[in-house]
């Protein structure tokens, strides 16, 4: 099964603390121009069900799941995600943007964890059938990203996890982009946030225009 890619499914990416916040909203900014609809989500997570899927993720109060159980629960949260929220949304002409998507789960779950790549793959074509026409990477150092993440206080599972782990995600990351430059555009996250959403904004804009 090839993955069907939606010019309108645009995503984000990057480790913890690049400051996917700030560029969320300007990417909603820029698309509100447009006066399409416009379905802002986030993975695990964009269902009742998937929220509760990223809860069990997330928790720090449980054993923590094996790499199979975890990348399985990641994906059985896609699987809703895709089928209730952001197909419906394409299909009726929205464009849809996503704080993480499938490559997330090869950084995670494949690069960091070890999980094989080609299980996750087969899992991408048969549970997700999808991918995003644009995807935007917002590359940081290890240990700036931490210092941003662990400042906000409480830290999640995901989040409490050693430093090699997180160079390991960034690792997966950059070989997705180098990979597949025609989907990806990696933005240098270390600059102020005010450069780093204007820059995300300049490749929205001409993404937009390619679609004209």
């Amino acid at each position: 099964m090839t993955l069907r890619s939606f010019p309108r499914f645009i995503t984000l990416e990057g480790g913890e603390g690049a400051g996917k916040s700030t560029v969320l909203a300007a990417l909603r900014a820029v698309l509100a121009e447009t006066g399409d609809e416009i379905v802002g989500t986030r993975e695990p997570g964009g269902t009742p069900l998937a929220e509760q899927i990223r809860g069990l993720l997330l928790d720090t109060h449980h054993e923590p799941p094996t790499t199979d159980a975890e990348l399985l629960l990641v994906f059985a949260a896609r699987a809703q995600h895709v089928r209730e929220t952001i197909l419906p949304a394409l299909e009726r002409g929205a464009w849809v943007i996503s704080d993480r998507f499938t490559d997330a789960s090869y950084a995670y779950q494949g690069a960091a964890r070890g999980g094989d790549a080609n299980f996750i793959a087969e899992l991408e074509r048969r549970v997700v059938g999808i991918e995003p026409g644009l995807t935007l990477l917002l590359d940081v150092p290890v240990d700036v990203g931490l210092q941003r993440a662990r400042g906000r206080g409480a830290v999640d599972r995901i989040e409490a996890e050693r430093e090699d782990f997180f160079e390991r995600v960034r690792a997966g990351y950059l070989s997705r982009a180098q990979a597949q430059p025609h989907r990806f555009r990696v933005i240098d996250a270390t600059q102020p946030q005010e450069a780093v959403a204007a820059q995300a904004v300049a490749h929205l804009r001409e993404w937009i225009g390619r679609q004209a």
